[in-house]
């Protein structure tokens, strides 16, 4: 009788001992990354949970593992442990796979370069092209992902992406292309009518042109207009982003009149229509900008050198805006 009553009461010691231990808040004074490699087991991860300093002791991890068999069920992965955290949290955490998601942000008007350059810099993303062939890297991204344009300049939409560690850098660059085609696509079937475009692909190249030329939303339909009016008019578009994108790293900071004059694909001053492809990843404004144009008799405009622009319907008044905010007259 007295053995059964001393056995009682060292079990209820023991639970009540293992549950305060789990409901502890762990003694981390910094947030800390843990990894959890594939097939670990879960009296390895006790032991490494006891180095880390979260747990003194193993001994009662794995005694609440054989009272709850499911935080046992530990998932590889990396796992961010915060200094706030209770120990039962800890595990339930690691047993339901909730990884820490990282994140990489991808500006509006950034170029497939600048992306790459990001990818290659960020120490939890697999890289699976040749980052040191920049001449072919546009090609392997369009091979990697069984794109139909060896040029696959603007084709993925511009945001902030979570991912696990080891994510591959061609599944966040995917991720980015049916993002674009999602968004694309919605703004196809809303379209305006008689607009000068064959097929949503060259929406999305004047979307790119309206990007580059006004980080202001709040101006894009109505740069939008201008440039649909041009082409209607079958007027060349004669915006300087696209010099800059044809002459490539050439481009110090200003463009020439010789820039002007130099015929590449891209420079709609010498060219007729849109240029080839995008020149760059337009956001959801621009697309829906490209698509649902303002209604508006403009022609011309220049920027006003505070981030807007001064719109014109005739030469004469855009003459006498550039003199007066571009030439300082």
């Amino acid at each position: 009788m007295l053995l059964s009553i001393v056995c009682v009461i060292s079990v209820s010691c023991i639970l009540g001992i293992t549950q305060y231990k789990m409901e502890r808040v762990n003694p981390l004074e910094q947030n800390t990354m843990v990894e959890i490699e594939r097939g670990m087991s879960f009296n390895r991860f006790a032991y490494q949970l006891s180095t880390l300093g979260i747990v003194k002791q193993p001994f009662w991890l794995k005694v609440y593992g054989k009272l709850n068999p499911s935080f046992t069920q530990i998932k590889a992965g990396n796992y961010l442990i915060r200094n706030d955290q209770r120990v039962k949290d800890i595990l339930l955490m690691v047993s339901q796979g909730q990884e820490h998601q990282f994140s990489i942000t991808f500006v509006e008007g950034s170029t497939l370069t600048q992306w790459l350059a990001q990818i290659v810099k960020h120490p939890n993303i697999t890289k699976t092209l040749n980052y040191k062939d920049n001449t072919s890297l546009y090609q392997q991204v369009a091979s990697a992902l069984t794109l139909e344009t060896a040029h696959p300049e603007g084709l993925f939409f511009p945001e902030t992406y979570a991912f696990t560690h080891k994510t591959k850098d061609t599944d966040l660059l995917k991720r980015a292309y049916q993002q674009m085609q999602i968004h694309l696509n919605n703004a196809w079937q809303k379209r305006q009518g008689n607009l000068p475009y064959a097929d949503p692909y060259e929406a999305l190249i004047m979307a790119s042109i309206i990007e580059k030329e006004s980080g202001q939303h709040s101006e894009h339909q109505v740069i939008s207009s201008v440039f649909v009016n041009r082409l209607q008019k079958n007027m060349r578009l004669q915006t300087d982003p696209t010099v800059i994108y044809g002459i490539g790293s050439n481009y110090k900071g200003n463009i020439t009149r010789k820039h002007l004059r130099e015929k590449t694909r891209y420079n709609t001053y010498r060219i007729n229509g849109l240029p080839p492809t995008p020149i760059a990843m337009p956001g959801k404004s621009a697309i829906i900008a490209s698509m649902q144009p303002a209604q508006t008799d403009y022609y011309y405009f220049v920027s006003d050198g505070n981030g807007k622009h001064i719109f014109s319907t005739n030469l004469k008044d855009h003459n006498r805006a550039v003199a007066k905010y571009q030439l300082g007259q």
